[in-house]
């Protein structure tokens, strides 16, 4: 089992927002492989919603009600993004040698 410094952080939250960990030593066991899937899934939409923002944000006849979806969506997906560079970040760290 790791050290609580060595929890992975999940892509997703639990009851009230509060974040996920995976204790496990198994890199490539079920919740590992999930959670690098949901990840995918995060990365990929949050490009597709970067892509349309450019193409919204470039339409001057896009109502306020469009323009608040879309701001909406970049938010989670946002929220989705970090939520992988802190996990990611922390996997860096843990593997980098000590001096």
């Amino acid at each position: 089992m790791k050290a609580p410094t060595e929890l992975g952080l999940l892509p997703w939250s639990g009851p009230e927002g509060k974040p996920c960990y995976l204790s496990t030593d198994e890199r490539g066991g079920y919740m590992s492989r999930l959670a690098d899937n949901v990840e995918a899934v995060q990365l990929g939409t949050a490009a597709e919603l970067l892509e349309e923002a450019s193409e919204t944000l470039s339409d001057r006849d896009v109502t306020l009600d469009e323009m608040r979806r879309l701001a909406y969506e970049l938010s989670g997906a946002l929220r989705d993004v970090l939520r992988v560079a802190i996990s990611r970040g922390h996997l860096l760290a843990i593997g980098e040698p000590r001096s």
